[in-house]
């Protein structure tokens, strides 16, 4: 890919400075990656597969948190969420609170290095964080195999591991997480024709760690 300020902190550490204001001025919890269809989806995989409610699921790149209020709201007691920017940490400070959820845990972390107590997690999800560090002007490639190293870590052995990209195919991802994960399924995502080809503009992955 080539590289932008989408793979930048910067970018992101102002992005959710102006949703934090926004939303301290009106209210709004901005911007929902990937449409709201996109927490259903993980939601129904959930529900389907019977995960019990008390598994400790980690956002990764949690943003404004909506996700995990989301899956609060469904009945999932042990959630977590990181980002490395304090301005995203804030915002979803101030949706959990408006919510009443005050049993997410919400922390400043960079996920390419973790702190020693992130670990043993039965699920991590990501939507749209590994699409950021593709785009890193600063050795992109590197990156994408600290997260690999670090989602080994962080993932219990035999947990679950849900992707939502627009940059990947399934088969892009399948080769970047071939190091210790497998394949367990691929989520219906939206469908788009465009000169007689039929594709998706989204790929959802659900992995097991080996």
């Amino acid at each position: 890919f080539s590289p932008s300020v989408l793979g930048t902190r910067e970018h992101w550490d102002a992005a959710y400075e102006r949703e934090l204001q926004t939303f301290q001025d009106i209210g709004d919890t901005g911007e929902i990656w990937f449409g709201e269809e996109s927490m259903v989806r993980i939601i129904r995989w959930l529900e389907k597969h019977k995960v019990p409610l008390d598994s400790s699921m980690l956002d990764i790149g949690t943003g404004n948190g909506v996700l995990l209020v989301e899956l609060a709201k469904s009945g999932y007691m042990n959630l977590t969420g990181i980002d490395y920017s304090p301005s995203a940490i804030q915002l979803s400070e101030k949706i959990r609170e408006k919510e009443g959820m005050s049993n997410i845990k919400l922390k400043v972390e960079d996920f390419l290095a973790p702190s020693a107590e992130l670990s043993g997690f039965d699920i991590c999800i990501d939507k749209g964080t590994f699409d950021a560090i593709s785009l890193d002007p600063s050795d992109a490639r590197g990156k994408r195999e600290l997260y690999v190293g670090s989602l080994c870590r962080v993932l219990k052995p035999e947990g679950f591991f849900l992707i939502t990209s627009c940059n990947w195919t399934k088969e892009e991802l399948l080769n970047e997480f071939r190091e210790g994960f497998e394949i367990l399924e691929e989520l219906p995502t939206p469908k788009f024709c465009f000169g007689g080809r039929i594709g998706n503009s989204v790929t959802a992955l659900v992995f097991q760690r080996k």
